[in-house]
C-alpha cells in the first residue's frame, strides 16, 4: 500500500465500501459493521460542479468558462472517478486528526483503494480535479505539483480548457 506523507496524527477507518457517487470530489461510503453511510469530501481537490449552484457561478467568474461547459466537465470528472472506484469496492479512509469535517459537516479524507492508490491523488494526477486550497490538507503541496504537471501536459479536463 502506498504511504501517505501526512504530518501529525491521523485516523484510519477500514471496513468501508463505496456506496454511491456524489461528484468528482466526493463520494458516499458505507461502514460494513454499522451500516452507516458517510459522505466523504476528498481532501485537497476540487472538481467542477454537476448542477447549477452558487459555487458554479463563482467558478464561472474565476475561470471565464461557461457554466454549461463546467457542468459537462464535472460529468467527465465523475466518469473518471467511476473508473477508479466502483460501487462496493473496499476502501480505507484516512483523516488528519485536527481536520475531519468541512463547514457543511461532510467528512473530509483521503480514500485509499485496495491496490493502494489514493483517489484524491489519482483525480489530480490525471487532470480530472485540481488542487484546492480552500480545504487545507497536508498533501496540498504535492497536489499543487501534480496539478501543474497535469495542466502542462493537457491531461484530463485540461485537454478541453486551460482552467476549471
Amino acid at each position: 500500500m502506498k504511504q501517505l506523507n501526512v504530518i501529525g496524527q491521523t485516523i484510519s477507518k477500514t471496513h468501508l465500501k463505496i456506496e454511491k457517487y456524489n461528484d468528482g470530489d466526493g463520494i458516499f461510503v458505507k461502514n460494513l459493521i454499522t451500516n452507516e453511510v458517510i459522505e466523504i469530501r476528498f481532501y485537497g481537490i476540487d472538481a467542477p460542479e454537476l448542477t447549477p449552484c452558487k459555487k458554479l457561478k463563482q467558478d464561472e467568474l474565476e475561470t471565464s468558462v461557461s457554466g454549461r461547459l463546467l457542468i459537462e466537465l464535472g460529468y467527465k470528472s465523475l466518469e473518471f472517478l467511476k473508473t477508479l472506484a466502483q460501487i462496493n469496492d473496499p476502501v480505507t479512509l484516512i483523516q488528519e486528526r485536527d481536520n475531519t469535517k468541512d463547514k457543511y459537516g461532510r467528512t473530509l479524507g483521503y480514500l485509499i483503494l485496495k491496490d493502494g492508490r489514493i483517489i484524491n491523488e489519482e483525480m489530480i494526477k490525471f487532470g480530472f480535479a485540481k488542487a484546492y486550497n480552500k480545504i487545507h490538507c497536508n498533501q496540498l503541496p504535492l497536489y499543487q505539483e501534480l496539478n501543474l504537471k497535469a495542466k502542462s501536459e493537457g491531461l484530463g479536463l485540461y485537454s478541453y480548457v486551460k482552467n476549471f
